[in-house]
C-alpha cells in the first residue's frame, strides 16, 4: 500500500508539472501571437521624447537670472500645504523612485526577452513605458528637495530600503496576471497623483498641481494600454485570461510600495500608516478599488466572453459579482483618524 501511494503521488506530481508547463506553453504562444501589434501600441500609448514634458519644464532654471526668487516663491507656496499631504506626496514619489523594481520584474516576465536585443516588441514596450515613468520620481524627488517642507535624508533612506526589499505582487511570471496588475495599478496611481493635484490647487500651488496631474495623465495612457494587452488575451485565450484575473483579485492587488519602511523599521511597516493617511486624506480609498475592479470587468466586457471552459465560466462570475461583495465589506471598515509621526515629515496639522 505505501508503495502505491508513493505510486501516486509520482503520477499526480507528472501531470501537475506537465500542465504547469503547457499553460507556460500557451501563455508563450499568445505573448507571440499578440507581439507583431506592440509598435502600434507604443505608437498610440506612449510618447516620444522630444515631444513629451520633462522634468526641468515645471522645476526653477538654473540658468536663469531668476532662480533664487523661483526657489523662494516655491518654498513659500510649499508652506500651506499640511502634514498628511506632505506625508501622501512623499510615499507617492518613493513609490515611483523605485522604479528599478518594476523594470527587472517585467523584463522577467514570460514572453518578454530583454536579451533579444531590438528584436523582442515586449522588452522595447518595457524599456519605453520605463523610460516614460522615469521622469515621474525624478520631478517629485526635486520638488520636494526644493520645497524645504520634508526630510530628504530619511526619504532617501526609505526609498533605498524599497527598492532593495523588492517585492512580491503575486503574478510570478505570468504575463496575463502581470497585465491585470499594471492595469489595476497604473489606473489607482492615475488618482492618487490626480488628486494629489487637485489639493494643492485648492491652496493656491499651481505649479505642484499642474506638475500632479500631468504626472497622472502619463499614468491614464499606460493603464490604458495594459487593459488593451489584457483585452488583447482576452481574444486569444478568454479562458486562462478570466482564470488569471480572477486568481489576482482573489489575492488582492497590492500596491507596489507594500514593503514600504522607514530608517530602522521592518518590511512593510510603514505602508499601513501611509494607506490610512492616504485614505483619511481621500486620495486613494477603498471605494476607488472597487471602482476600478467595476471600469475592468466593464472594459474587458466580461458578460460577452464566450467559449470558456467550467472552471472559468466559475472565475467570470466570481469576478461579476465581487465588486458588490467589496461594497458591503467596505462599509464596515473603519480606518484609524491619529496622525502617525513619519520620520520624512514634521508634523504641522492635516489638510
Amino acid at each position: 500500500m505505501p508503495h502505491q501511494n508513493g505510486e501516486l503521488k509520482d503520477i499526480i506530481a507528472f501531470f501537475v508539472k506537465n500542465d504547469t508547463m503547457v499553460t507556460k506553453n500557451i501563455r508563450l504562444e499568445v505573448m507571440q501571437a499578440i507581439e507583431p501589434k506592440v509598435d502600434d501600441f507604443m505608437n498610440s500609448f506612449l510618447i516620444p521624447a522630444e515631444d513629451i514634458w520633462q522634468p526641468s519644464d515645471f522645476l526653477p532654471d538654473p540658468e536663469g537670472d531668476n532662480f533664487l526668487d523661483d526657489i523662494e516663491q516655491l518654498r513659500e507656496e510649499s508652506k500651506e500645504l499640511g502634514y498628511d499631504f506632505w506625508v501622501t506626496m512623499v510615499a507617492d514619489m518613493i513609490t515611483e523612485e523605485a522604479l528599478p523594481t518594476y523594470e527587472s520584474w517585467l523584463m522577467d516576465v514570460e514572453g518578454i526577452n530583454q536579451h533579444d536585443g531590438k528584436k523582442n516588441g515586449w522588452s522595447k514596450w518595457v524599456r519605453a513605458w520605463t523610460a516614460e515613468e522615469n521622469r515621474h520620481g525624478d520631478v517629485l524627488n526635486k520638488y520636494l528637495y526644493l520645497s524645504g517642507r520634508v526630510n530628504m535624508r530619511e526619504i532617501e533612506i526609505t526609498t533605498q530600503h524599497l527598492i532593495s526589499d523588492g517585492f512580491d505582487i503575486g503574478t510570478d511570471r505570468d504575463p496575463y496576471k502581470n497585465f491585470v496588475y499594471t492595469s489595476f495599478q497604473e489606473l489607482a496611481t492615475n488618482i492618487s497623483h490626480k488628486r494629489v493635484g487637485q489639493m494643492a490647487k485648492k491652496k493656491g500651488n499651481a505649479l505642484l498641481g499642474k506638475m500632479c496631474t500631468i504626472i497622472a495623465g502619463d499614468e491614464m495612457r499606460h493603464h490604458l494600454a495594459y487593459r488593451e494587452f489584457v483585452k488583447q488575451i482576452f481574444g486569444e485565450d478568454p479562458s486562462g485570461m478570466m482564470l488569471a484575473f480572477a486568481d489576482m483579485m482573489k489575492k488582492k492587488i497590492v500596491m507596489p510600495a507594500h514593503f514600504l519602511r522607514e530608517s530602522g523599521g521592518s518590511i512593510g511597516t510603514a505602508f499601513e500608516n501611509f494607506s490610512n493617511c492616504a485614505q483619511r486624506l481621500g486620495v486613494y480609498t477603498a471605494q476607488d478599488y472597487i471602482d476600478i475592479l467595476k471600469k475592468l470587468n466593464a472594459f474587458w466586457d466580461l458578460e460577452s466572453v464566450r467559449n470558456l471552459s467550467d472552471e472559468a465560466e466559475k472565475a467570470r462570475d466570481y469576478l461579476m459579482k465581487l465588486p458588490e461583495r467589496l461594497q458591503r465589506i467596505s462599509e464596515r471598515m473603519a480606518f484609524p483618524q491619529d496622525q502617525y509621526h513619519f520620520k520624512w515629515v514634521e508634523a504641522n496639522g492635516t489638510l
